[in-house]
């Protein structure tokens, strides 16, 4: 199977999640395999929701959409065009993947495929049912993908290379595994924006979307504000009122009270809403409902700040001031090209000999 078959199936995979989005579903009749595979994908996503309480119907296509917008013969092209991908001698990739928003560990897939490597897959049990599917459709789209897809609940055997996604406890364990094979072995990060207090209200608003998409539990959700020394939140929070309906979820709502009380009890000084609190706080990594938030003087100092922690950032979000920077309300919206920790998968998997 060469470059270009792969390309065509996952394009086709592509045209096939089309069709699922928040505004409805709407079956097109020309999409390969669509009667075997359309009303059980519709099923596939009620399951989903029902298996995860936090992937809600909402969240989960929204996770497809992306995808479908990503994977066009264009696209896939594009990403692949300044790297050299051969055909023969294939790998076996194991993947461990994450499991806290909907199909988090596609791109790990895609990447494996498409470079031609066979791919072993052990997947987080709270999003491990939408991936088996699409590999299905994958492979009654092209056959020849069957012998390089596998599933395990195991522990990894006969691999030759290891891509691996947890949290910077499981890295310890991944390194202590794996540490003799190519891999990439991922820690925990997170995003942050940077405000200047001269943002409109639309972009505010959209930088609502990178704070309660998934309910902030992705790596490129923000869980920070960088904003200047005595900073107004009030704008900031009557452009956040457009997601209070975000408290509507149990799940979220118990999460906001605990975490108020938890502070509230240890006097901490917040800031907050009714459904999102305000914490200054170092760390990057915040609770659920909770946004750390550090001041800062001047742009130097902001850049060396980032520097010093780059390992701990996923996403800078802002008013675009260089091309690291992402565009608010952007962060979920990742193309191709843009690699988990900045490590391009595509260049690590057409090295492995």
């Amino acid at each position: 199977m060469v470059l270009n078959h792969r390309i065509q199936a996952f394009s086709e995979l592509g045209k096939f999640l089309t069709q699922f989005k928040s505004s409805g579903y709407e079956k097109v009749n020309s999409i390969l395999q669509n009667e075997v595979f359309f009303d059980e994908m519709i099923q596939k996503i009620g399951d989903a929701k029902h298996h995860n309480g936090w992937f809600t119907e909402e969240n989960v296509l929204f996770a497809i959409d992306q995808w479908s917008l990503a994977l066009t013969k264009e696209n896939i092209e594009e990403w692949l065009s300044s790297y050299t991908i051969q055909n023969s001698n294939p790998k076996t990739i194991g993947i461990i993947m994450a499991g806290n928003i909907p199909l988090v560990g596609f791109h790990d897939f895609i990447s494996v495929l498409i470079t031609g490597h066979k791919v072993l897959i052990k997947q987080s049990s709270n999003d491990n049912l939408l991936l088996p599917f699409l590999a299905s459709y994958l492979i009654a789209i092209e056959p020849r993908f069957e012998e390089y897809i596998s599933f395990t609940t195991e522990r990894f055997k006969d691999f030759d290379a290891i891509i691996a996604t947890g949290s910077d406890n499981t890295s310890r364990y991944f390194e202590y595994y794996f540490g003799k094979v190519p891999n990439i072995i991922r820690k925990n990060r997170n995003s942050v924006a940077v405000l200047t207090g001269y943002e409109t209200t639309e972009q505010l608003e959209a930088l609502g979307e990178d704070i309660f998409r998934y309910y902030g539990l992705g790596c490129r959700s923000v869980s920070k504000l960088m904003v200047p020394k005595d900073y107004d939140f009030d704008q900031f929070f009557k452009a956040m009122y457009k997601y209070h309906n975000i408290m509507d979820s149990a799940k979220y709502a118990n999460n906001y009270d605990y975490n108020k009380a938890v502070y509230l009890m240890s006097n901490y000084k917040l800031f907050e809403n009714g459904f999102l609190m305000l914490k200054e706080d170092e760390s990057y990594a915040s609770p659920i409902a909770t946004l750390f938030y550090e001041q800062y003087s001047s742009e130097t100092e902001l850049q060396e700040k980032f520097e010093k922690d780059k390992e701990k950032i996923q996403c800078i979000v802002g008013d675009r001031i260089s091309p690291e920077i992402i565009d608010f309300g952007q962060t979920q919206c990742p193309k191709l090209s843009n690699y988990a920790d900045g490590v391009d998968i595509i260049e690590f998997l057409t090295k492995i000999n």
